[in-house]
């Protein structure tokens, strides 16, 4: 008994995987990261990248132009650095931020958008180079470890044809210009960047996969800790008085919505369900309350006060209680047992119906 209970077999609660989130302990893959990364490059090298050569090719024809009347002093390197400073903002910033925010992208999709607060804390031990060496020889290193080699493997294999076309080209034992070198050299180089992204991307969501299963398999709680957590949560005060809070006004919304409603189906005093229907608005009728005993009761005392008919049905009431929700519509089962009840209700109330209808 004692090794079946210390056994991981139950599925975590929602306390838990909040509490999880909270230490950053959710499904995380850094190949994913790097896909969104290499992507953001790719855009920004297919909207950006025409602009930054042109950027560079003035400034280099500018700076050789001029070489010869260049003055050196003080004053004009100051400025050259910062002129150089702003070139390579213009050059490198919509790259820089383009990746930035991808990786951003990637980091919140994966935290589902929550922060985990605990994990933004600083914790020293995670300098510890004891401890990072037991987790770089650890097991748990190995399937990154192998990760890593395959995905090497596979962005070999899939780059390897075109690196190989890139070297035997016949450009680069003939005369060609500058201009056309750095064209050919930035198809290529585009080539190669595609490829080694949809390699990633294959990769991303095998890891991905890998750390979601793991993740879900490291929450998994044991039938003691699912004890123990069930008697905290139940000697909570504050949680009490907050379930309380939401039954009585639960409770109360649909004792005022009993007045509204056609009809109460009774068992006849153990349960009551309160149906309500509108052809203009409805699709179908809708459970508008529903109890058992004392919660009945008043059921059926607000709608005696408000004349609504009350309808003794045992089966249908039963049913009702059991399959329908309050607030929603009655299942498909049980259109027929419900039509007729209304049929009823409309034929023993026929006048008020239709000086309802009159007066709208």
């Amino acid at each position: 008994m004692s090794e079946q209970s210390g056994e991981k077999t139950e599925q975590p609660t929602q306390r838990r995987l909040e509490e999880a989130i909270k230490h950053g302990q959710s499904p995380r893959s850094a190949e994913v990261q790097t896909v969104f990364a290499l992507f953001g490059g790719l855009a920004a090298l297919s909207f950006c990248g025409r602009e930054t050569w042109q950027l560079l090719v003035n400034a280099g024809v500018q700076t050789f132009t001029h070489l010869h009347n260049t003055s050196v002093t003080q004053d004009s390197m100051q400025g050259y650095g910062v002129e150089g400073a702003i070139l390579l903002f213009k050059c490198a910033g919509p790259f820089v931020i383009i990746v930035m925010l991808a990786g951003l992208v990637a980091g919140a999709i994966q935290n589902r958008f929550q922060t985990a607060s605990e994990a933004l804390t600083p914790n020293w031990n995670r300098l510890n180079p004891v401890a990072g060496a037991a987790r770089l020889f650890s097991n748990q290193s190995l399937v990154p470890t192998a990760l890593a080699a395959v995905k090497f493997a596979v962005i070999i294999g899939l780059t390897y044809t075109e690196i190989r076309s890139i070297v035997l080209d016949p450009i680069f034992t003939t005369s060609v210009s500058v201009s056309r070198l750095a064209a050919f050299l930035g198809q290529t180089g585009m080539g190669i960047l595609l490829r080694v992204s949809l390699a990633l991307l294959v990769v991303a969501v095998a890891d991905y996969g890998y750390q979601f299963w793991k993740v879900g398999r490291d929450l998994m709680m044991t039938r003691d800790e699912l004890k123990e957590e069930a008697k905290s949560t139940e000697g909570n005060p504050q949680i009490k008085a907050a379930r309380r809070k939401r039954r009585q006004a639960s409770k109360a919304k649909q004792l005022a919505e009993v007045a509204k409603a056609d009809v109460v189906v009774t068992n006849p005093t153990h349960i009551a369900v309160a149906l309500r229907y509108d052809r203009k608005t409805m699709k179908a009728p809708k459970v508008v309350a529903k109890g058992i005993r004392l919660n009945a009761q008043q059921i059926r005392e607000i709608a005696m006060k408000h004349q609504v008919p009350i309808l003794e049905n045992k089966p249908l009431a039963r049913t009702l209680f059991k399959h329908a929700k309050v607030g929603g519509e009655i299942p498909a089962h049980l259109f027929a047992a419900v039509a007729e009840v209304l049929a009823w209700v409309y034929r023993i109330n026929r006048y008020r119906y239709y000086s309802e209808r009159n007066s709208a």
